[in-house]
């Protein structure tokens, strides 16, 4: 099975199960020299964890971690970090109905044509409990970009037909965190909270958006062909679970203006050349241009329902499956450190590919 790696330069392999003993990443390239702060990737998972809310699923997961190379003395050696999460609260019999089952919108009957064999407890490798790995791994690219001023801040944007305003220079980002929902505005993330309350009461899931703005990108990022900025943004978004969208700056809203509407023009502020909008999202010919890089992440519906469904056994027969298990009735506020993690390996993994001959860290120099 391929697909486990993501990225070139600063590149990354998942490993484990939602019900296995656990799940971990592997990062190469990491920079020899840079400081790593562990609680930085505690604080990472710490924020993606279940049982947060009565928003989210009731598994619970300490997240606790183990580094088992890589990282000396508080700094990274420059070889591969390995980081193990333990699996403490798996209950596989919760999925024993559906071992000979397809549940509606789920891997599981794509994962059986494909593999002619599938781990049904929790979805196995295709379950969301991957994305802790991603987080974790995240967290270190975090600490790269720190040292270049970079900052990466997702938010939850909209939940149903609930939005939070539109401009996101409007907003205090710093509030994300501040309400279960991980809206920074307060009136929209109180209306999303009794909207995700209501649906769950209902045995229903409902879908959202995430929006995130990444600050301090130099210009230059990115290649010009197949391997341009936003398509890798793309990809690494859509790689996420339950993911069904992806657009940059003005996106689709793009095809209802005219190009005098929809151009970035060009002007010089203080010796800086810089755009009047950034309907462009910060990137123009797959490549930044040092404005705010944003872009809008589309999650489904949970497939996962609390009630019964039609669907068919592994032998085409008609079933009723029934709803079970701990899922969460919105996938949103816990995706929002997914959505930056995989947007900080990718910036991460772009600017090592555009590095100069020497690196600096506070302490240290690193050749290249």
């Amino acid at each position: 099975m391929k697909g486990n790696s993501f990225g070139k330069a600063f590149s990354i392999t998942t490993f484990g199960e939602s019900h296995g003993p656990g799940i971990g990443v592997i990062i190469d390239g990491c920079p020899a020299g840079l400081p790593i702060d562990e609680s930085e990737i505690a604080a990472q998972l710490a924020r993606r964890k279940p049982g947060q809310s009565a928003l989210a699923s009731q598994r619970k997961e300490s997240e606790s971690f183990e580094i088992l190379s890589g990282i000396f003395e508080g700094k990274a050696t420059g070889t591969p970090i390995c980081i193990l999460i333990r699996n403490e609260d798996a209950r596989s019999e919760d999925y024993e109905h559906i071992k000979e089952s397809y549940r509606p919108s789920h891997a599981d009957f794509s994962w059986d044509q494909k593999f002619g064999f599938r781990d049904y407890r929790g979805g196995g490798r295709s379950s969301a409990r991957e994305t802790a790995a991603r987080v974790a791994a995240g967290a270190i690219a975090f600490q790269f970009l720190k040292i270049s001023g970079i900052q990466i801040q997702a938010f939850v944007q909209q939940v149903g037909n609930i939005s939070a305003s539109q401009d996101y220079s409007q907003l205090d980002l710093s509030k994300t965190g501040s309400n279960a929902v991980c809206c920074p505005d307060p009136e929209a993330a109180k209306a999303m909270e009794e909207l995700i309350l209501k649906v769950k009461k209902e045995k229903d899931s409902i879908g959202g958006m995430i929006r995130c703005v990444c600050k301090g990108v130099p210009p230059g990022l990115g290649e010009p062909v197949f391997d341009k900025l936003h398509a890798e943004l793309g990809k690494a978004m859509l790689s996420i679970n339950a993911v069904k969208g992806f657009q940059i700056g003005s996106g689709f809203d793009s095809l209802e203006k005219r190009g005098s509407e929809n151009n970035d023009i060009f002007y010089t502020e203080a010796g800086k050349i810089r755009t009047k909008t950034n309907h462009s999202g910060g990137i123009q010919g797959g490549i930044s241009n040092g404005e705010d890089i944003w872009f809008d992440v589309a999650f489904k519906p949970v497939s996962t329902l609390m009630q019964d469904q039609e669907s068919v056994d592994k032998e085409g027969n008609s079933i009723i499956l029934e709803g079970k298990g701990r899922h969460d009735p919105c996938v949103v506020p816990r995706a929002v450190p997914i959505v930056e993690a995989m947007a900080a390996l990718v910036l991460a993994d772009f600017l090592l590919r555009s590095r100069m001959d020497r690196l600096e860290f506070p302490g240290s120099t690193i050749s290249k």
